[in-house]
């Protein structure tokens, strides 16, 4: 630009007369330009896709690394160039069901199984994925298009591959199953294509249940990560000299440069690495965890640097998904590991690690680590105690084990923590050491660990194990447990909002009093996950506490709100009522987003029912039984909505429609059970409650239910019997307790309702009608 100007100047000062004309039409030109750039900063246009092509002119050296990557070939036309399966007529067989791979006129086919459980020929439209497997994808029709369960080994012959597997091997899955590949359940326009594509639209038509789903770009592209760039290539394309007057930044809707200017130098007081400069954004981990992380897709038109909140309900470290100390159990995609990390905490970006365009590691093995941990502290037989140069030495082995997932693919666990196999042996998860030394049990290992650290077990910097494990075994004190947790500032955010999520299925006055403050929090999950617990509240109560959260600055908390006050949504005013009305639209709409989905028509049902909007909630659990016969929410909430309406005949009706579907279904039979007791039919009411709670024994609810009808119906000794089974499986469940003591009470058995009165409020100290009860048997004479 110095140079231009100077040109510009020396062509003036030969030209004197033109000085002044010059002088003006600059001013006027400046004046535009910053009129321009004020009148247009609200009413822009958004930015467009522009496309790879467009990218590669310019960023010719980013283009040439990203170029065969494994987002380059995410998904791909399925051309003879693209397809590394064999589809020369080979037949693979799974569980007695055979898939047969040929070309037809050159293009691959196959046939197998469709959903009617007869063969069928199916053309394979796109590949999905190249390392270590690759998926095929078949179009159903009217735009369903779904990935076969049969994928290709695509790993060199000597490593096992180069041949044909199941994703599901040994399950037997029938054309009727929810996981078999014509399934929603293994849906590509709902389940895969937002991570796999570029600016997907889904565009679900829910009249004729059918998709045009499109995308700006069939792979993940430039613009997937950097946002589209239709403005950079305008700023790029803007002169110089007034680029700087037009533009505010380079146009690009994704900062990516959290990495810019910094260094990790070693601390001498501690001998750890730390960044020069302190990361304040979290904006390059976000745009990743667009795809590497599991979430639920609230709404449609994430771009990269777009808040991840407003689009997405990032899973948090729920049972099920991840062991209780934090290590990954399912397919769970990095992000909520590497969130509750000592790397994330201390400033770590997935850039420090990994080269984004080519996706490879910035260095090879334990030199990785070596960028930021000085080799001669930590790659040392003193720090890792194998031999050099072996697996065991390898920083990945102990601090980042592998998990393998769709059969042969491994993944390493990205909360990067300290190995504690005493974990192992107090709370069952587990550990690196005897992941290799499988001869070996976890009381070795921890004893070596801990000769290893002078008589001490390691500390780490995930500290949530212990509360999480005693809320999966619902032991006495976990809810204490888990509000500590919320109210340790030090905890990882997303350890905060994991616990409390689980206080909103044990929630007491201290819960609340937790969720309370957390509601204060920066953290969008937190918020979110505070507000699941105020459910708890009383409806009158919960207007003073979530009404303001109507108007956060982001989506998924505003949806939460919603919910929440829905049911007493007539009761607010003023403002809070016009925060409600737009919170609400924004809830319907989220759900109709997903409209393909029947649980969402259900979720959908629900909130429309709490409205008020009785016919409509009836038209979309309608909708979702259309969807899918089985949705068994569907039928019970339509059924509760009948019975609500003096209709329950029509309710029972319709779950013995449902229990046709799914004979075995718990929720369906306890449902039938209750409709029944309310129709007086006490007798078909216990068999029913009873049913329900022999099908599914890890919900007590189902036990309380049919102690109480057993109770109901004089039958207290077999009530007594169904309360004491159950509560070896759930010692401290609050509703059993309150049973047994109150069962006892009533039976003249004194000192036994006493003890479970204790142990009662033991177990839930902060419920005041637990402690009302205690208190009134120890009253003197009774």
């Amino acid at each position: 630009m110095k140079s231009e100007m100077a040109a510009l100047v020396r062509g003036l000062l030969t030209r004197p007369w033109l000085i002044g004309a010059a002088a003006l039409g600059i001013g006027m030109l400046v004046a535009v330009l910053l009129w321009r750039r004020t009148a247009s900063a609200g009413s822009e246009p958004a930015a467009s896709f522009v496309g790879t092509a467009t990218c590669a002119g310019c960023h010719q050296q980013e283009f040439a690394a990203w170029k065969g990557s494994q987002h380059d070939r995410a998904m791909q036309d399925a051309d003879s160039a693209n397809v590394l399966g064999d589809f020369s007529g080979v037949t693979f067989t799974e569980s007695g069901l055979p898939t047969t791979f040929f070309r037809r006129g050159g293009k691959p086919f196959v046939r197998t199984t469709g959903p009617d459980g007869a063969l069928h020929d199916y053309a394979v439209r796109y590949t999905f994925g190249v390392e270590p497997l690759q998926q095929y994808l078949v179009d159903l029709g009217a735009g369903h298009v779904q990935p076969l369960s049969t994928a290709w080994d695509s790993r060199p012959r000597e490593e096992g591959g180069q041949r044909w597997f199941h994703l599901y091997p040994g399950e037997g899955i029938e054309h009727t199953d929810e996981l078999h590949w014509t399934g929603r359940q293994q849906n590509w326009n709902f389940m895969c294509a937002d991570c796999h594509s570029t600016g997907v639209r889904k565009a679900y038509d829910p009249g004729a249940d059918a998709f045009r789903t499109a995308w700006s770009e069939i792979d993940v592209s430039c613009e997937a990560c950097h946002g589209p760039g239709s403005k950079h290539v305008d700023w790029a394309g803007t002169p110089s000299l007034i680029r700087a007057l037009l533009w505010r930044d380079d146009g690009l809707p994704a900062r990516l440069n959290e990495r810019r200017g910094v260094q990790w130098r070693v601390d001498t007081r501690t001998g750890q690495p730390a960044r020069s400069e302190p990361r304040t954004t979290a904006t390059e981990v976000a745009v990743c965890a667009q795809c590497h992380s599991r979430r639920a897709q609230i709404a449609e038109g994430y771009t990269a640097g777009s808040p991840l909140e407003d689009f997405y309900v990032p899973a948090l470290l729920a049972p099920g998904l991840y062991h209780p100390d934090g290590q990954q159990l399912d397919e769970v995609y990095t992000h909520a590991s590497f969130l509750q990390s000592r790397m994330f905490h201390a400033g770590v970006t997935c850039s420090d690690c990994h080269e984004p365009h080519s996706q490879r590691l910035r260095a090879p093995g334990n030199q990785l680590c070596g960028q930021c941990h000085t080799p001669a502290r930590y790659d040392n037989p003193a720090h890792h105690r194998h031999r050099a140069a072996t697996e065991g030495a390898q920083c990945v082995s102990c601090h980042m084990p592998e998990e393998t997932y769709m059969a042969i693919d491994p993944r390493r666990d990205h909360s990067i923590r300290i190995p504690r196999p005493d974990r192992s042996v107090t709370l069952g998860t587990p550990n690196p050491c005897t992941d290799c030394h499988k001869e070996q049990s976890a009381e070795w290992a921890a004893r070596r660990v801990m000769e290893w650290s002078g008589g001490r077990q390691p500390g780490g910097f995930q500290t949530f194990a212990e509360a999480f494990h005693a809320d999966d075994a619902n032991r006495p004190g976990a809810a204490e447990a888990l509000r500590r947790i919320v109210t340790q500032p030090a905890q990882p955010p997303i350890a905060r909002a994991s616990a409390l999520a689980r206080l909103s299925g044990r929630a007491d006055a201290l819960a609340v009093d937790a969720a309370r403050v957390a509601l204060e929090d920066a953290g969008p999950s937190v918020r979110r996950a505070a507000l699941l617990v105020l459910e708890a509240l009383p409806g009158q109560q919960r207007p003073a506490v979530a009404a303001p959260y109507l108007r956060d600055p982001s989506r998924i908390v505003r949806l939460q709100a919603a919910w929440l006050l829905a049911p007493v949504s007539a009761a607010l005013g003023g403002e809070d009522r016009q925060a409600f009305a737009l919170a609400a639209d924004e809830f319907i709409a989220s759900q109709r987003f997903n409209a393909d989905r029947p649980e969402n028509r259900v979720t959908l049902g629900t909130f429309l029912v709490q409205l008020g909007r009785a016919p409509e909630a009836v038209a979309e659990y309608r909708a979702a039984l259309r969807i899918s016969p089985r949705a068994i929410a569907a039928y019970v909430n339509l059924a509760d909505l009948y019975r609500a309406q003096g209709m329950e005949g029509e309710g029972e009706r319709l779950l013995r429609e449902g229990l046709a579907a799914a004979p075995n279904d718990a929720s369906l039979r306890h449902a039938l059970g209750l409709s029944l007791a309310r129709s007086g039919r006490t007798a078909d009411a216990v068999v029913e409650l009873g049913r329900a709670a022999s099908l599914a024994p890890e919900r007590p609810v189902l036990a309380y239910a049919y102690a109480v009808a057993l109770h109901s119906s004089g039958q207290a000794t077999r009530a007594v019997s169904v309360l004491a089974n159950a509560l070896e499986r759930h010692p401290t469940d609050r509703d059993l307790l309150f049973a047994r003591a109150t069962f006892a009470r009533d039976a003249g058995a004194a000192a036994e309702a006493l003890h479970f009165a204790d142990l009662l409020v033991k177990a839930h100290p902060s419920d005041q009608e637990a402690r009302a009860l205690l208190a009134s048997l120890q009253r003197p004479g009774l």
